[in-house]
């Protein structure tokens, strides 16, 4: 899905992490809400979200929020 949504208009990018028993946390940013619109109704997204609810994941949510600020020390 990364490779899908990193040829989507408006897509600047992803971070994901996950524990040693598989909790994660997978964030992907978008230029604007529009881009976020069309994400979530590109086909191969709705197929693969459905594919989600059905048989990958037990429990997930959606958090759509604005990054106002971020900022921090670079890794060495």
């Amino acid at each position: 899905m990364v490779e899908l949504a990193s040829q989507q208009a408006g897509f600047l990018g992803t971070e994901s992490v996950r524990d040693a028993d598989g909790f994660g946390i997978t964030i992907t940013y978008w230029s604007s809400e529009e881009a976020i619109s069309a994400w979530k109704a590109n086909v191969e997204h709705l197929a693969a979200q459905d594919m989600g609810r059905c048989e990958w994941y037990e429990h997930y949510e959606v958090k759509v929020a604005k990054v106002e600020r971020a900022y921090g020390k670079p890794l060495a």
